[in-house]
């Protein structure tokens, strides 16, 4: 076919059906558009294929089977208690299958175009798509970019998806690793780690750097957590090399001391991620990347090209289902004429690991850096009675104040419940509120949500359930 004999005419096409491009699909024909989904592979793209939904299945199923053993005190009484990876592959494949054609009917009940192929820019105004020896040329007014990213080689490892693993493949082991080394910082490393610690692996993380990326009181519980469930955890060390044998991987590690080298039974290489970007001739056409192939974009999702957007992992910023949803509802508005942005200030960062961890706004660290004088009001969840009802006492919620102002800048929890909790967090930084407006709502009695509000009061000594050496507040 010759490009330019012969061109669809469409209004709204929109290139990848993952979080951000299914999102943005329905959006776009709620608000009386009519769409056409381009996808190459799965509907659901990587979250809900490889990413989010199934590494949930694996956290999920590694606290169930956790907690099973602490039944016996509420009268529950289990004998032989025996976990099964494959019937927990099972469930996964069937949620995810499940998930999938929720997401289809939606588009169809939606009366979205859907179109299998790859896609990419022949001008600024035209769309080509591949499929097999089919080709098709579509001309468009507007276009949406959702192609996500893919997960890249790191130098010196090769993923062979038997014995080293990256994130699209570490929930497919069929047994449970007998020693796991985690190689990585972010959520799903943690999740990883702690997940197939339950299940019974020895399990080492190896960080590059000293810590993880959250405030420095979550880290401390981290550190205590994770010797606890006797996870080892090498810091400021960089895996120079791995490879794959018939019974083991070798691992080169250099660090502080040198080089070393260490053995396990699996690898799990995490955080490594580049955008698809490549294939869809968009530096042909102009759209400004940057030196990684990342899209730029403003708070409307608009890239440098006015009728073209991008939302979700192909952009700058974390790659979080979250953003891409949010970004991709936004793209829809704007094209159909309402005012919106994407104002990613109060993302939440979660982690569903054992006790989940959640986080907004800035850490202490952060604020200080910002100039900021702050109050801290931390309450233990160890004093809280719900919490002691449920046998779940690790954790604690912290909140950080502009002294200032008395408002409130950021969130941080780890402990039962951390992941719901958030919320009230997201919103009240949304709303710009002040230790005031925590403090005179009531709370559901007994909940965790209480904790807020006593971590509140710790503040201004008012914390009921701390002991009085606990009560004052810290003021930085």
């Amino acid at each position: 076919m010759v490009v330019g004999e012969l061109a669809h005419e469409r209004d709204l096409i929109i290139i990848g059906g993952g979080p951000g491009g299914y999102n943005a699909a329905i959006r776009a024909s709620q608000l009386g558009m009519k769409v056409t989904l381009i996808e190459k592979d799965q509907l659901g793209g990587v979250c809900l294929n490889y990413g989010c939904i199934p590494s949930k299945v694996l956290t999920y199923g590694a606290e169930k089977y956790v907690t099973s053993h602490d039944d016996a005190e509420l009268g529950i009484e289990r004998k032989g208690i025996h976990f099964n990876i494959e019937t927990l592959l099972t469930y996964k494949i069937k949620t995810i299958a499940n998930l999938r054609e929720g997401v289809t009917s939606l588009i169809k009940a939606n009366k979205i175009e859907l179109l299998h192929g790859s896609a990419f820019f022949l001008s600024e105004e035209r769309i080509g798509v591949e499929n097999g020896d089919q080709f098709e040329v579509f001309r468009f007014k507007h276009a949406i970019i959702a192609a996500g990213c893919s997960t890249k080689q790191p130098e010196g490892i090769i993923i062979d998806n038997n014995r080293i693993f990256d994130s699209r493949s570490i929930t497919n082991i069929n047994i449970v690793p007998e020693k796991l080394v985690v190689y990585g910082h972010d959520y799903i490393a943690l999740e990883m780690a702690m997940a197939y610690n339950a299940f019974g692996s020895e399990v080492m993380i190896i960080l590059k750097h000293d810590e993880f990326d959250f405030d420095s009181s979550i880290n401390r519980e981290l550190k205590r957590l994770l010797k606890k469930y006797r996870i080892q955890i090498m810091r400021s060390t960089k895996i120079n090399e791995a490879y794959a044998e018939e019974e083991k991987v070798s691992i080169i590690l250099q660090n502080k001391t040198g080089i070393e080298k260490i053995s396990a039974s699996h690898l799990f290489i995490s955080n490594l991620e580049t955008p698809n970007s490549n294939h869809l001739g968009i530096t042909r056409i102009g759209v400004e990347t940057t030196k990684e192939g990342f899209i730029r974009v403003n708070d409307q999702c608009r890239t440098s090209i006015s009728n073209i957007f991008a939302v979700g992992d192909i952009t700058e910023g974390p790659n979080l289902a979250v953003k891409a949803i949010k970004q991709g509802k936004t793209a829809a508005e704007i094209i159909a004429g309402i005012p919106a942005e994407a104002d990613f200030r109060f993302l939440p960062i979660v982690v569903h690991t054992r006790p989940p961890i959640a986080s907004v706004g800035l850490t202490e660290e952060e604020a200080i850096s910002q100039g900021y004088s702050i109050d801290i009001g931390q309450f233990p969840l160890s004093s809280n009675g719900f919490s002691a009802i449920i046998g779940k006492k690790e954790g604690f919620i912290k909140l950080i104040f502009d002294k200032e102002n008395q408002m409130l800048i950021g969130m941080h929890i780890i402990g039962d419940g951390a992941i719901e909790l958030i919320s009230s967090g997201i919103l009240s930084l949304e709303m710009a509120s002040r230790d005031e407006d925590l403090l005179f709502p009531t709370y559901p009695h007994p909940s965790m949500n209480e904790g807020i509000l006593e971590a509140v009061e710790a503040i201004k000594n008012q914390a009921i359930h701390l002991s009085p050496k606990f009560k004052k507040g810290i003021q930085v």
